[in-house]
């Protein structure tokens, strides 16, 4: 734990810088600010909020949100029908054959060297908000920027307690004497929930509302959102949670959050199709091959021998699979850039057929639209990353409708008018009652249309696999792996945690054999 809190205290010293589209500060240089002197401006405590933004970009080397093979959406998405490949970390997810030796999917938690693992962001937010308390600004602005700081640690820590379980979670007494070796345990779960819940809802109460908010920055919709997904992970345990995701889906349905669904799903997805004009979009990473955030997900997705719609070859480091792209309806809009053929280098077709088709596996994940541009920016495209939008409480309220005790009939027709709207959008005929008549058939329904409407953006399918106990069979019908097992609904913790924890830090269950 000493050699935590000490990089605890590291990273806030070495101050990150925001997002491009948040960034109002001169470049500064702060390798010589030091606890003892810093903040002592208005200005300095911005720099520390910014900072906090900083782990939830997408960047290859730190950006939890990274569209790469670095980020939490490739990884999870990996581990259902959405992503596979024929080697590294996505082969490895789609058999669910990850281990506490498996640093493709435990870094995400911690790993020695800075700056790769974010269990330690969580205590850089702890610091700015002593920092916050402690300053002279007005009681409104500790608030507005306490909200920000809040909503950047509620928004990481559900990442991670969703992928890992409850985490080891340091206070701010032991933040400030890093001298003093401290092991600690993980939180309980209640004591989890309760700390990631605490988090959002200061965060909904202060920060403004979306048409008041910067594009880019948080809004009380996203934290409204994330608990939302909160909840939603919590009703494993506790049906009740449901009435509070209806709760929180309509008041997001309210006027004065600006939301609505787009009428063009691809257009979403393409350039200039993001930005404020975007009502749809409840929080999205600005992406610019100059950073700090980069979208880099076309070298990802595109095959090595590429040649249309003006882009060039990729990476080809992972396909989606046809297990997943035959469950779309023919008229589906939404697999409109899950490509099921390309045009490569020598002017040929390439299907699923083709003999070595680099499609053998998949069709192409590429989600976001064309970007001739990236050619001539490092592989980098100005397409921002989109991590939640008002369709997620459009699909997430049908499910609480569905799910609550006591569900009436009535509730049911309400939540079909919600799938149907997310479908009718998407080119599809509406559904009829007959054809959802029970609460699996429903379920099974919103699953299907969760995985078609959110695939490629934030990773979260996995969380509504297991919530609905179908992650583990899921993995067996796709792949027939021999490694599912109930145990891999969570990864494993880093061994590196189980050393410093000194006994106090229990590995997952499953995992500790």
């Amino acid at each position: 734990m000493k050699r935590y809190i000490k990089t605890y205290l590291a990273a806030i010293v070495f101050i990150g810088t925001c997002l491009s589209s948040c960034i109002d500060l001169d470049p500064v240089d702060y390798s010589e600010i030091n606890p003892s002197n810093f903040p002592k401006s208005e200005e300095d405590l911005k720099a520390l909020v910014l900072s906090c933004y900083y782990p939830l970009r997408g960047n290859w080397w730190d950006g939890i949100h990274s569209p790469s093979e670095r980020g939490v959406m490739f990884v999870n998405d990996a581990t259902t029908e959405i992503l596979t490949q024929t080697w590294g970390p996505a082969y490895d997810c789609s058999l669910l054959n990850f281990f506490p030796e498996t640093e493709g999917v435990t870094f995400f938690y911690y790993e020695n060297k800075e700056p790769y693992g974010y269990a330690n962001k969580i205590s850089r937010c702890t610091l700015v908000l002593d920092y916050i308390e402690k300053s002279s600004l007005s009681d409104d602005l500790k608030a507005r920027y306490s909200a920000e700081v809040r909503c950047a640690r509620g928004m990481l820590s559900y990442i991670l307690f969703d992928m890992y379980g409850p985490l080891v979670v340091a206070p701010i007494e032991v933040l400030l004497n890093p001298l003093e070796e401290v092991p600690l345990p993980r939180l309980s779960h209640e004591e989890m929930v309760k700390f990631i819940e605490d988090d959002l809802i200061f965060a909904s109460e202060y920060l403004p509302y979306p048409g008041a908010a910067e594009y880019g920055k948080f809004s009380r919709g996203l934290a409204k959102m994330l608990l939302i997904r909160l909840y939603l992970h919590e009703t494993v345990n506790n049906k009740e949670y449901y009435t509070k995701v209806e709760t929180l889906a309509r008041e997001l349905m309210d006027s004065k959050y600006g939301y609505r669904l787009m009428n063009d799903y691809p257009a979403m997805f393409e350039l200039g199709g993001q930005g404020s004009a975007n009502k749809e979009i409840i929080w999205a990473i600005p992406s610019s091959g100059e950073g700090p955030s980069m979208n880099q997900w076309h070298m990802g997705a595109l095959p090595t021998d590429f040649n249309q719609n003006g882009m060039g070859a990729g990476w080809g480091i992972c396909t989606s699979t046809w297990w997943f792209y035959d469950t779309f309806e023919s008229t589906d809009t939404r697999k409109t850039y899950l490509l099921s053929h390309y045009t490569n280098a020598a002017g040929e077709v390439v299907d699923r057929n083709t003999p070595g088709s680099p499609l053998a596996t998949g069709p192409i994940p590429l989600k976001i639209g064309y970007d001739p541009a990236v050619l001539g920016s490092g592989g980098y495209s100005d397409i921002d990353v989109i991590i939640y939008r008002y369709a997620d409480v459009y699909l997430s309220l049908a499910e609480a409708l569905v799910m609550k005790p006591e569900a009436t009939s009535k509730d049911y027709t309400e939540a079909l008018g919600y799938v149907n709207t997310i479908r009718e959008r998407a080119k599809l005929k509406a559904l009829k009652l007959e054809d959802v008549n029970t609460q699996e058939k429903f379920i099974d329904q919103i699953l299907t249309e969760r995985s078609h409407e959110f695939w490629c953006e934030n990773g979260q399918y996995r969380a509504d696999l297991i919530r609905h106990d179908k992650f583990v069979q899921r993995a067996i019908d796709v792949t027939q792996t021999p490694y599912a097992n109930k145990y891999k609904e969570l990864y494993p913790l880093p061994l590196s945690v189980i050393t410093d924890g000194k006994g106090q830090v229990k590995q997952n269950p499953g995992y500790d054999k």
